[in-house]
């Protein structure tokens, strides 16, 4: 019995092959800015936000 190639099957493959790196590669570069030495004051600012008194 041959596997029949329909859309779904083709639009599932192109989904796993391709987007899931791609969006693996985003989540990990947003964990990299997160926790780079130089943006540490500029989160730590954002941190204390809603702490402060006006």
């Amino acid at each position: 019995m041959r596997a029949i190639l329909t859309v779904q099957n083709f639009a599932s493959d192109i989904v796993v092959t391709l987007w899931t790196p791609i969006f693996v590669g985003i989540f990990i570069a947003i964990v990299v800015y997160a926790l780079w030495p130089r943006n540490k004051s500029t989160f730590d600012a954002a941190a204390r936000l809603p702490l402060r008194e006006e």
